[in-house]
């Protein structure tokens, strides 16, 4: 038997990925409870409809996020594929969702407060969102670009429950080492390879505005612009 020439290049399983997409969910209860979830119990919950509505949005995604990869090892395949055009109108609530609980947070917040600086990384989840699943909607009949779109997505998720949950100076590692041992496990992929590193490239640049505090002060203007936008 003749032996191969070519090494086989072993594949990333995206069908499993919804397990993962399980621990996720458990992060975000966890990273969330303190400030959001555990107020239903205490009695305490203050927060308004713009608040909840977001919440809402979270979790009915990553829910997605773990029911359609589950999906697909059951051979579920015309559901699966149901379900992702249902997406098509949830994934604009959800921005919408974004932009509401932005303009209604910061509406509370005095005008000598008002600083991109303090948005930076709900300006930069918003973008990562609406990039990454048009992506995934454009290239939905390639596997390998679908998926890899889809989880970004949802480590876009995880940021916040991470950072609540350990705090940025362990978190930021935890997300850094989470996108490096991606892109080294696909290093010999041929289809895709290119969204993990463009992810980790724009979130790297992200964390050393905020590190080094670089003035993002010239961005001002458009956050009070936002905010007297009639949205909320």
């Amino acid at each position: 038997m003749e032996t191969l020439r070519t090494e086989q290049v072993r594949k990333i399983r995206f069908d499993k990925s919804g397990y993962y997409f399980i621990a996720l969910m458990a992060l975000a209860f966890a990273g969330f409870w303190k400030s959001y979830f555990s107020k239903f119990f205490s009695g305490t919950n203050d927060f308004n409809f713009y608040f909840h509505f977001h919440a809402f949005m979270m979790v009915l995604w990553v829910t997605l996020l773990i029911v359609q990869p589950l999906l697909i090892r059951k051979k579920k395949l015309e559901l699966h594929r149901m379900i992702g055009r249902l997406t098509y109108v949830l994934m604009p609530v959800m921005l919408i969702s974004v932009l509401l609980i932005l303009n209604s947070g910061m509406k509370a917040v005095p005008a000598a407060d008002l600083a991109f600086a303090n948005v930076l990384f709900p300006v930069r989840d918003f973008f990562f969102l609406a990039i990454y699943f048009s992506i995934g909607v454009a290239y939905r009949r390639q596997v390998q670009i679908h998926a890899r779109a889809m989880i970004v997505t949802g480590i876009v998720f995880i940021e916040p429950a991470l950072f609540r949950f350990v705090g940025g100076e362990i978190g930021i590692p935890i997300i850094l080492g989470l996108l490096i041992t991606l892109i080294v496990l696909e290093r010999k992929q041929k289809q895709g390879r290119w969204l993990f590193p463009a992810f980790l490239m724009v979130d790297v640049m992200v964390y050393l505005l905020v590190i080094f505090e670089v003035p993002l002060s010239f961005l001002d203007p458009l956050v009070r612009w936002f905010v007297k936008l009639p949205l909320t």
